[in-house]
């Protein structure tokens, strides 16, 4: 039965989630909210962190802070309703599906977007260390941010205005555990190359086009790491760098294998699993990888609990 986009908004779908894995479904639950818990406190304590410590109010961790919250949000927007699928709570509306695909695009692309800010930020801080303080200012950190989050927004808009159009038929069971572009195309009765057409165009500029500039800012920051002469000197910088590149290599590895492909090569079993690192485990480890490497967030930590023993 093919369900046409004019009484879409009285349709539901379902949410198949780890229904495959109901065996294992209590440990998978346990699993996903002990995570989700994580992400929660390490991502607002690093958020309070940089608001709060004035050795923090620099543009690297504005930066961070940035992507503390977008985490927080991405997060909260996918694991909920996946802890509900693994109870049975599988049902979906329309509208909600299309809210959930509606944040989970723009938040995912402030993500990268930031992400590449921050590869740019450490490209300025090692190859440009005299300009530094010109380049990243407070008026320019605050445009790049506001930029990142208006043009995802916006961009979010045209994706979930195109899978408003489309039709759908038969069992209305969504191969994921939120509503994805992918699993929802694969249940169109409609033809979804305009769809996916506008992921490999329009989704370059915002997935893929960030991960080049970040790859080329770290090609330079290897390159001007590995001419300085001292051993102690090439550590110091290479330090400043290494959480970003592999926070960077986590969430941009999984997003690109997972999006950037044709749709014939899609298998929405392994996807599902690669879905799970960068919606739940990147945004948990994001704050620890910063945190245990970066001695900046480790003394303002220390300092916090200090002052709060004292009161």
């Amino acid at each position: 039965m093919e369900t046409n986009s004019s009484d879409m908004f009285s349709t539901y779908f379902f949410l198949v989630g780890f229904s495959d894995y109901a065996h294992h479904r209590a440990i998978l639950f346990l699993v996903f909210l002990s995570t989700y818990i994580l992400s929660l406190v390490g991502n607002c304590l690093l958020l309070s962190l940089t608001v709060s410590s004035p050795q923090l109010h620099l543009p690297m961790y504005f930066f961070l802070s940035n992507l503390s919250f977008v985490d927080l949000c991405l997060t909260s927007v996918v694991v909920p309703r996946l802890l509900g699928t693994l109870f049975n709570k599988n049902a979906i509306s329309f509208m909600e599906c299309i809210a959930q695909a509606y944040f989970f695009i723009a938040f995912a692309g402030v993500e990268c977007f930031i992400l590449t800010i921050m590869a740019y930020d450490r490209y300025v801080a090692v190859c440009q260390p005299l300009h530094y303080v010109t380049i990243m200012n407070r008026r320019m950190c605050l445009l790049l941010a506001l930029a990142s989050w208006t043009i995802n927004f916006i961009n979010s808009v045209l994706h979930t205005f195109l899978i408003s159009k489309l039709s759908f038929c038969g069992p209305r069971l969504i191969q994921h555990f939120f509503c994805d572009l992918i699993p929802l195309f694969k249940l169109s009765c409609s033809d979804t190359s305009v769809n996916e057409l506008v992921i490999f165009t329009e989704g370059f500029l915002v997935v893929a086009a960030p991960f080049l500039v970040t790859a080329i800012s770290y090609f330079h920051i290897i390159w001007t790491i590995l001419k300085i002469p001292s051993t102690s000197g090439m550590k110091t910088a290479f330090s400043t760098c290494s959480s970003h590149l592999v926070v960077v290599t986590l969430f941009y590895g999984t997003m690109i294998c997972v999006y950037f492909r044709p749709s014939w090569a899609y298998s929405l079993n392994h996807d599902k699993f690669a879905s799970v690192l960068y919606t739940v485990f990147t945004p948990m480890l994001n704050p620890f990888i910063y945190s245990l490497r970066n001695k900046a967030v480790r003394k303002a930590f220390k300092k916090l609990i200090v002052s709060k023993n004292v009161q």
